[in-house]
């Protein structure tokens, strides 16, 4: 279907290689062709979110976390960037009001709630949260705290913070008015299946987090007058033996009816059909020839999905046929070192 809607592509990258941490592509969503139009120094993006109104896009970097003003092309105008009181973060969100960005720090295991200005600049800090070792079981070793994703449930109430070092995901209420987070409820993951991360689905009813190591999609029942609580409904292993794949990035289609996986080691992106409940079932799987699939993009009206290919330095198109059920590369790669995020954006 042709759209003569104007979207662009938003890419962060690590920058060891180039100082240009955020590259902006025009996008054809049609045929899934990008095409560079600008870009602006930031040191080592991991992540980009952007506001409800579309005027502002904020960005980790080194130095914490970053804005910009986005003009009427799509172009980026840096406003600021604050500290975030610890290392470098790895997962972004924003509220609908445009009132608070939180982040998740893979680093250091810290979720830090930064205050937005009206002006659209990063304010101070809120409140931070440094997430606790488990220690050392008697059988083997646990990790640190990594946090790798950040985001709120359908009604904004909860701060979902994904921990994989931890194997859990830590539920905190956010009182908007004192600017503070409040542990409330514990998901508890199998231990050693380092969950990566998390989306709601279309509806808000189910929530699904993703394994790194055990290769799994967990299903989640989630009701917003249950407060905080979450029930497990389904396990969804993506491979009978998992081996050296290890999961990485999960997306869901606008009109709830199919879960993407893209999977590394194994090069992959696996679709999966959603039900009416919310449960998931395994349709085919799609190899993306490059290395570390590290994030999806899936374009308006569903017949296209981006994927960043990290390690392989480039961004590959794939046309999706569901009749038939198979994805299709096409275009020419866009060659780009080691891009790590990307965010689809219509222009208002």
């Amino acid at each position: 279907m042709m759209t003569s809607k104007k979207y662009v592509a938003y890419v962060g990258i690590y920058t060891q290689k180039d100082p240009m941490g955020i590259h902006v592509y025009d996008l054809d969503p049609d045929s899934a062709v990008l095409r560079e139009r600008s870009k602006v120094k930031a040191d080592n993006v991991s992540d980009v979110r952007i506001s409800s109104d579309g005027q502002y896009l904020y960005a980790t970097v080194d130095q914490g976390l970053s804005a910009y003003h986005i003009d009427g092309n799509g172009d980026l105008e840096f406003i600021n960037t604050n500290w975030i009181g610890g290392m470098r973060g790895h997962s972004l969100c924003l509220d609908s009001k445009r009132r608070y960005a939180f982040v998740g720090g893979f680093h250091d295991g810290r979720v830090t709630m930064m205050r937005i200005n009206a002006d659209g600049s990063v304010g101070d800090i809120a409140d931070g949260i440094f997430h606790q070792r488990l220690g050392f079981s008697s059988v083997e070793k646990r990790e640190n705290p990594h946090v790798t994703s950040v985001v709120l449930t359908p009604n904004e109430k909860y701060l979902c913070a994904v921990d994989k070092g931890i194997d859990q995901v830590k539920i905190y209420e956010v009182d908007y008015e004192r600017g503070k987070l409040k542990l409330e409820n514990i998901i508890r993951c199998p231990m050693n299946s380092a969950p990566r991360t998390m989306a709601f689905g279309v509806n808000g009813k189910q929530a699904y987090i993703l394994t790194e190591t055990t290769n799994t999609v967990m299903v989640l029942d989630y009701r917003e007058d249950r407060g905080a609580q979450f029930d497990l409904a389904q396990e969804l292993h993506l491979f009978t033996k998992a081996g050296n794949a290890a999961c990485a990035d999960l997306k869901l289609s606008a009109d709830g009816k199919y879960l993407y996986v893209s999977v590394d080691a194994r090069n992959s992106v696996a679709c999966n059909a959603i039900d009416d409940k919310g449960r998931l079932t395994w349709i085919f799987t799609t190899h993306i020839s490059g290395d570390y699939p590290k994030e999806l993009a899936l374009l308006p009206g569903g017949d296209y999905y981006l994927v960043l290919n990290h390690d392989s330095d480039e961004i590959r198109s794939f046309h999706l046929n569901h009749e038939k059920n198979y994805g299709l590369m096409k275009n020419k790669p866009i060659a780009l070192s080691t891009p790590n995020c990307i965010l689809i954006h219509e222009i208002r």
